[in-house]
C-alpha cells in the first residue's frame, strides 16, 4: 500500500513533507540521480523568511539562504572553559528554492534543557519536523541540547514555525558583527597542517570541508550550507591553546577511520549520531572536544579529515 493510502486509511493527517512524491522529472533530475537539484534565487526571494525570522541572512551559492540563531545569551562553560557562542552555540535555519516552487529548510537549534519542550511542541505544531536531538560537549553547564529540523513546503510559513519555536526560548535578537579578534593559535601552522587556509570569524578560527558527493535529503539536494558538511573551531584560550569543537560528517565506511585518527590525538569523541531520516548517502556526524595547543589539535584534526572523502568548501 502507498504511504499517503495508508496514513489516510488509519486516519493520519499528512504533512506537506510526506505529501509529495520522491520521483521527479526529467528535467529536474541531477546527472541522472533522481534527486531535485536547488535553483538560484536571490536575498530579495527570502525577504518574507527574514521578516518571519526576525533576523536577516546570507546566500550562499546562490541557493542557500542561511539564517544564524547564536545563542549569545548564554553564559555556557565545559571543562571550566567558557564557550563562545562561536565555537558551538551557533545556532541556524537554512533555507532553498527548487524547481517545483516548493522550498526545503533544514537548521539546528540550540536550546536549553527547560526550553526543550515547548520547543518541541512549537515545532510539532508548525509541522516542523525534527531529526536529531543530541549534545554537542561535554561536562557542560548549564544543560544544551541541539535539535535539528527539517520541513519542506511554504518558506515563509516554515520560517514563521521556526520563529515560533524561538519564541519558547532566550534566544536573543541579532547584534551587530564585532570585528574579529586575531587568534592567539599558531594560525600558520593551524592553516599548514589541513592544506587550507581558515577563517576568523569574531576571534573563532573555522575550516568547513563539503562532503565530495552529492547529498540529497527527502530527494532534493542539500547544499553544504544546509549543514551536510565538516565544521571545525578553534576557540584561543591562551598560550597557543585552544579549545576546538564541531561536527566530521562521515558515510558508515569512515566512521571507525575517524575515530581511530582523533583517538591517537588523544582527542575526546561527544556523540556519532544523524541530524536527518532521510539522507542520500547515510551521513554521520561526530562531535569532539580537546584543550591542547592549536597546531597539535590540527594535525589530529587534519588527519581524521584526511580519511573522509571531503573537500575544502
Amino acid at each position: 500500500m502507498h504511504r499517503r493510502t495508508l496514513l489516510k486509511s488509519v486516519g493520519i493527517a499528512i504533512p506537506a513533507i510526506l505529501s509529495e512524491p520522491l520521483l521527479v522529472s526529467g528535467q529536474e533530475r541531477d546527472n541522472g540521480h533522481g534527486f531535485r537539484p536547488p535553483v538560484q534565487t536571490t536575498v530579495a526571494d527570502w525577504a518574507s523568511v527574514a521578516t518571519a525570522l526576525g533576523r536577516s541572512g546570507t546566500l550562499n551559492g546562490g541557493t542557500t539562504y542561511r539564517v544564524g540563531l547564536p545563542r549569545t545569551d548564554l553564559t555556557f562553560t565545559s571543562y571550566n572553559i567558557q564557550v563562545a557562542a562561536g565555537l558551538s552555540l551557533g545556532g541556524y535555519a537554512a533555507f532553498a528554492r527548487y524547481h517545483d516552487g516548493q522550498n526545503m529548510a533544514m537548521g539546528d537549534l540550540v536550546i536549553t534543557e527547560s526550553e526543550l519542550p515547548n520547543v518541541m511542541d512549537a515545532l510539532r505544531r508548525s509541522e516542523v519536523d525534527q531529526t536529531g536531538i543530541h549534545k554537542h560537549l561535554l561536562a557542560q553547564q548549564p544543560d544544551i541540547w541541539w535539535l535539528h529540523f527539517h520541513a519542506i513546503g511554504d518558506a515563509t510559513v516554515i520560517a514563521q514555525g521556526v520563529r515560533a519555536a524561538l519564541d519558547q526560548t532566550s534566544t536573543p535578537p541579532p547584534a551587530p558583527p564585532k570585528p574579529p579578534a586575531p587568534p592567539d593559535p599558531d594560525t600558520t601552522g593551524i592553516d599548514a597542517a589541513f592544506g587550507t587556509p581558515g577563517t576568523n570569524s569574531g576571534g573563532i578560527y573555522k575550516f568547513t570541508f563539503a562532503r565530495n558527493e552529492t547529498v540529497a535529503v527527502h530527494g532534493r539536494i542539500a547544499t553544504p550550507a544546509m549543514g551536510v558538511s565538516t565544521a571545525l573551531n578553534f576557540q584561543p584560550v591562551g598560550n597557543r591553546r585552544a579549545a576546538i569543537n564541531g561536527d566530521i560528517a562521515m558515510i558508515a565506511a569512515e566512521v571507525q577511520n575517524v575515530i581511530t585518527a582523533l583517538r591517537a590525538a588523544g582527542i575526546q569523541i561527544v556523540e556519532i549520531h544523524n541530524h536527518t531520516l532521510d539522507d542520500k548517502p547515510r551521513i554521520f556526524f561526530l562531535h569532539f572536544w580537546r584543550i591542547d595547543d592549536g597546531v597539535a589539535l590540527a594535525r589530529g584534526l587534519a588527519a581524521a579529515v584526511h580519511a573522509t572523502n571531503v573537500h575544502p568548501a
